[in-house]
């Protein structure tokens, strides 16, 4: 069944986000691939334009808009992604005027944020599933009677995930982390908190000569659009660490964006990714030691990182391209998805 559907998120259509590896574009871009009519509305920049520039003024504006544009196109479907300018009241207005819409929202922020949580609780009365990038039992908080809730893997799209750093033998840098807040709030790893900048400076000491290049700290400049691209092109390694480890498959999106350019991503055990990657694709670690004895020996022998690396490339893409994602987006939304269909943990049953 072709779709038509309305994607309403956070898009890079304005210098006010140069995000390139948006999850909202590899959806849209996943859903257009598998034959549906996309419709992409930027809430924010929509709210911000008609606020002159502070989008909060423009809220209302932007839902009035939403709604209107919804009457016009007649979805059959309307996909929320961290679409926080837009009221519940809204969508079930929307839902109103076309009696047969089904809604899906999408959040790849942590459950353990209770803003977030607020934020998604907000509209789940009126949508009909909700997706979540963390998966087990923190999911509860989500459920209830009538509504799906599950896992949302973080996609990885070809046309933007473009380069293939695991057929670099040399790359300028041995391993890039990028972090943008490295003590707003401190990151609990391997169960302790760290500014990290104090962690990454450890590292150093742990695995002198390892070549870091650490964006966001150390006085240097977070790197977005492409010039964040170009960094992902500089390094064998990429380190993913998040604010926690404890939430069951939880991790930023920069998994994502540093599997699909083929580096070698190092991820903390806990996160449980090691339920659907093995050792030969990514680099596990329960202690800083195991972490700075593993990028020594992968330093140290490009042609084992270099296989290690194309593994988890092409198991990423297997498991979490543009399209399986979005299709299972969908299939969510009209209730067709169930527990085991996919090689993730998906809907809760």
């Amino acid at each position: 069944m072709m779709l038509r559907i309305v994607h309403v998120g956070y898009f890079p259509v304005s210098l006010s986000n140069p995000n390139q590896h948006a999850v909202e574009v590899k959806l849209s871009n996943g859903f257009t691939r598998n034959g549906h009519a996309v419709f992409n509305l930027s809430d924010r920049d929509i709210a911000r334009a008609a606020g002159m520039g502070h989008y909060r003024l423009g809220r209302r504006s932007a839902n009035r808009m939403l709604r209107e544009f919804c009457r016009e196109h007649r979805p059959e479907l309307l996909v929320l992604g961290h679409a926080d300018m837009i009221e519940a009241e809204t969508i079930a207005a929307i839902r109103a005027d076309l009696p047969d819409l089904r809604v899906v929202q999408w959040n790849v922020d942590p459950l353990f944020e209770p803003g977030n949580v607020a934020r998604i609780l907000s509209k789940i009365e009126v949508v009909d599933a909700t997706l979540i990038s963390t998966a087990g039992a923190a999911l509860e908080v989500l459920r209830r009677p009538g509504k799906v809730v599950g896992f949302l893997p973080n996609p990885v799209d070809l046309s933007i995930e473009r380069a293939r750093m695991d057929q670099v033998e040399t790359p300028a840098f041995d391993v890039l982390y990028a972090c943008g807040n490295p003590r707003r709030p401190l990151r609990v790893v391997c169960g302790k908190p760290w500014d990290m900048e104090d962690f990454t400076r450890a590292l150093r000491e742990l695995a002198p000569g390892v070549r870091m290049l650490t964006p966001g700290m150390f006085g240097q400049k977070l790197l977005f659009g492409a010039a964040y691209q170009d960094g992902l092109e500089q390094a064998g390694i990429g380190l993913n660490i998040s604010r926690r480890s404890d939430y069951f498959l939880y991790t930023s999106d920069r998994l994502a964006h540093l599997m699909g350019n083929g580096l070698l991503a190092a991820i903390e055990r806990q996160t449980g990714y090691d339920t659907l990657f093995s050792d030969d694709e990514m680099i596990f670690f329960s202690s800083m030691e195991e972490l700075a004895e593993k990028l020594r020996f992968y330093v140290g022998a490009p042609a084992a990182r270099m296989a290690a690396a194309a593994a988890g490339r092409a198991k990423y893409f297997e498991l979490f391209n543009e399209r399986r994602v979005a299709e299972y987006v969908v299939e969510a939304a009209f209730g067709r998805a169930k527990p085991g269909d996919y090689p993730w943990p998906g809907i809760l049953a």
